[in-house]
């Protein structure tokens, strides 16, 4: 049969769609459209009557109760604010908690008569308001009559009614529109919808009935009210300290959080849910998967971004992803972390930012990790995969766990940083830190691998060749050395390891591995001889640009003489172990006498051979390795050494008051022959001084800058001032000045 004659007229196929594709809706699915946003919303109509009007309409309804004018009482000096501790909020509108009374005043035309007239407070979230979603709640003022927000008269006099509202301790958070409406005959009047009448509800950590509620002042008071926060970095015997600005009551940051949870697509009626709440955060902390806040980079290149090193606090970071709608540029593990911090505590969730020091990734579930070495002792780089983080940062957040069983409520791990997926998507937690540490890692969300980031074991395997590999040495208490937070009320730091794992080599960490492997998550099980030499690594505290010596201790606490090659290799690697490139290698031949120890030959390391591929945690890693020649057994030790930056000099001038002019000088020397080039310097302070930057082209070798700048502290009382300097040959350079501000009238 011949083709000839067929076109495209005789095609059963519809002509292909021109111009932009149909916007989707869910039309057919339910009857009403879900609303995920909280900006958009539906106002109220001021008139919805009974029945329909008559021949000449509705009659005048001058007779019957009508609202003048409402007033949400929301000074910085009246009792909401100072009552649901939301005064430091840099914000026009109303903030309350819920599941605590707060008060509005309503002036009507003529004196208010309960017994004849009715009325009503109403407060309406998102774009379809619904009685029975919680997204539609009237309040009435008599105990006769009640919705789930509680309402009663607190005071009547003349023509204004004080009005209290409780809201539901379990209610949506996010920002509501109030409307007052009275009951005529005709129908229901209600006030037209005033901006400035608008209230946000957070959620209440003080509040015993909220999933939230944290029975402990002083970490309340840490991690929902403070501004100002320590991360901890480096190394577990060596650690660093990164001062924070959260800043999470500075003007914009609430609608910037709300505006993430709206951007997220998250229905509304799902946002009184904390495990909800910060499980959807935890995904849109970071842009993978969904445009979220945070774009993560860990190569050293930052030309088109902000360096993670540089960055102070997080007020810039939520207000320009709220103003450009596009995530920022850039960010590590701690970036992620300060941020989403402040998001939970600007909500009301309390949060601390946690550093667990030689955390493993395990992305496979078996609790290992494997460093491969050749016949004779010297590591494999081509085939060992795996890394272990010198540090990695994430968040804990407190509430209650109604899905899991009594026990496993309090801190819970999340963590924005995008690691493995969860559920199809890049986020991490809630996690239980209860379950974690008694094994339950069949727990909902990701117990297991936060489980295996501080008890994963260290195996060094010898690798024939054949191929096979044979495990030679098991270290089992490297991962999870420590885990640090901040001390409530204080800036010193606390060791809460206990609170993720028991004792290493105890009775009760032995059942908790078991159980854990009850649960899928495999371990090694090799029971290997113990060597009798060990290999020591020295303390060392070097600064940036430092030559220095290496030496190792080889240790034999056997009865006969040990002979042992070693291998030496210093690695310039990331905090996150990958290796950037390798500056040392020695491989010494040492004799050690019986129950004797024996320094091998000092190493001379020169700057120059690290300094030109430092990368900017400027951390050294040192592998040494060895094989004993009487024995064959594999030994070996390993250290990260943090090397010390320059510091800022922050100083600030004396005698602040708030409102009155202040002045901050920061100062800092080059102290390389070299110059820095393309150099920025960032400064702020909770209460004190927005964030501030200044870019400097060069700084010569050996010559310093000083940078002045004019501030008004908002707020009385002891803040801190921090700054930060960073540039593509030098990271992580900071300083802080404690800054105490007086008030105006004294």
């Amino acid at each position: 049969m011949s083709d000839q004659g067929a076109g495209p007229t005789s095609s059963l196929a519809p002509p292909p769609p021109s111009g932009p594709p149909p916007k989707m809706t869910n039309r057919g699915r339910s009857a009403d459209p879900i609303s995920s946003s909280n900006s958009d919303s539906t106002d109220m109509p001021e008139f919805e009557p009974f029945g329909v009007p008559g021949p000449r309409g509705f009659p005048p309804m001058t007779e019957f109760l009508d609202i003048s004018s409402v007033d949400m009482m929301k000074g910085p000096d009246e009792s909401n604010k100072k009552q649901h501790r939301t005064a430091m909020f840099n914000s026009d509108y109303l903030i309350v908690r819920r599941g605590q009374e707060f008060q509005v005043r309503i002036s009507f035309n003529r004196p208010y008569k309960p017994a004849t007239d009715t009325f009503a407070v109403e407060f309406v979230i998102g774009s379809s308001p619904q009685y029975s979603k919680g997204t539609y709640i009237p309040v009435f003022p008599t105990k006769e009559r009640q919705s789930s927000w509680e309402g009663r008269v607190v005071d009547a006099a003349d023509l204004t009614v004080t009005m209290g509202v409780t809201p539901a301790a379990n209610c949506i958070v996010g920002k509501y529109h109030m409307y007052v409406a009275v009951k005529t005959p005709f129908g229901i009047r209600r006030t037209r919808w005033d901006k400035s009448q608008d209230l946000y509800v957070l959620f209440n950590p003080w509040g015993p009935d909220d999933a939230v509620f944290l029975d402990d002042e002083s970490e309340r008071q840490e991690c929902v009210m403070t501004e100002m926060g320590i991360i901890y970095h480096g190394s577990y015997d060596d650690i660093a300290e990164r001062n924070w600005n959260y800043g999470q009551f500075n003007y914009g940051v609430l609608d910037a959080c709300l505006y993430i949870m709206d951007r997220s697509d998250m229905p509304i009626t799902n946002r009184g849910d904390p495990m909800k709440v910060t499980r959807k955060a935890s995904a849109m902390l970071n842009s993978r998967d969904d445009d979220g806040v945070l774009v993560g980079n860990w190569s050293g290149d930052y030309t088109y971004g902000v360096a993670p090193t540089s960055w102070t606090g997080s007020t810039d970071i939520l207000l320009t992803y709220a103003s450009s709608k596009m995530p920022v540029s850039f960010a590590q593990c701690w970036v992620y972390a300060a941020v989403f911090n402040t998001f939970l505590r600007c909500l009301g969730i309390p949060s601390r930012v946690v550093t667990n020091f030689f955390s493993a990734h395990d992305n496979d579930g078996n609790l290992k990790t494997d460093i491969i070495l050749d016949e004779s002792g010297r590591i494999d780089r081509v085939r060992t995969r795996d890394t272990i983080w010198n540090y990695h940062c994430w968040n804990e957040c407190y509430m209650s766990r109604p899905d899991l069983p009594t026990g496993f409520g309090g801190w819970q791990v999340v963590d924005a940083t995008p690691q493995e997926t969860s559920d199809g998507m890049y986020r991490c937690g809630p996690a239980s830190v209860q379950a974690i540490k008694h094994g339950h890692i069949c727990f909902p969300f990701d117990a297991a691998f936060v489980f295996a980031e501080v008890n994963s074991d260290v195996v060094f395997y010898t690798r024939s060749k054949d191929g096979s590999l044979e495990p030679v040495k098991v270290n089992r208490t490297h991962v999870g050395r420590m885990v640090l937070t901040k001390t409530p009320g204080d800036v010193t730091r606390r060791d809460i390891t206990d609170q993720y794992k028991f004792p290493e080599g105890s009775t009760e960490e032995r059942t908790v591995l078991e159980k854990a492997e009850q649960y899928g998550c495999g371990r090694d099980k090799s029971d290997l001889p113990e060597a009798d030499v060990d290999l020591v690594l020295p303390a060392m505290e070097i600064s940036v640009g430092d030559d220095f010596e290496l030496s190792l201790e080889f240790v034999n606490r056997s009865g006969e003489r040990r002979t042992v090659d070693a291998y030496i290799n210093g690695s310039v690697v990331y905090y996150t172990g990958v290796t950037s490139s390798e500056f040392l290698f020695s491989n010494p031949t040492v004799t050690i006498e019986p129950n004797k120890s024996e320094k091998g030959e000092l190493v001379e390391v020169k700057s120059k051979r690290y300094m030109k591929s430092l990368v900017e945690q400027a951390n050294l890693h040192f592998i040494a390795t060895g094989k004993v020649k009487e024995t064959g057994q594999i030994v070996t030790a390993m250290k990260v050494v943090t090397l010390h930056n320059p510091k800022l000099t922050v100083a600030v001038s004396n005698g602040g008051k708030v409102n009155e002019e202040m002045t901050a000088t920061v100062e800092f020397t080059n102290p390389f022959t070299f110059s820095l080039e393309g150099v920025y310097i960032r400064m702020e302070g909770p209460g004190i001084m927005l964030p501030m930057s200044k870019y400097y082209s060069l700084i010569p070798g050996n010559s310093s800058l000083t940078w002045t700048e004019y501030f008004i502290p908002q707020r009385a009382g002891s803040s801190r001032l921090m700054a930060s300097l960073d540039c593509p040959a030098l990271r992580q350079v900071y300083g802080t000045a404690p800054v105490t501000i007086g008030d105006r009238s004294l």
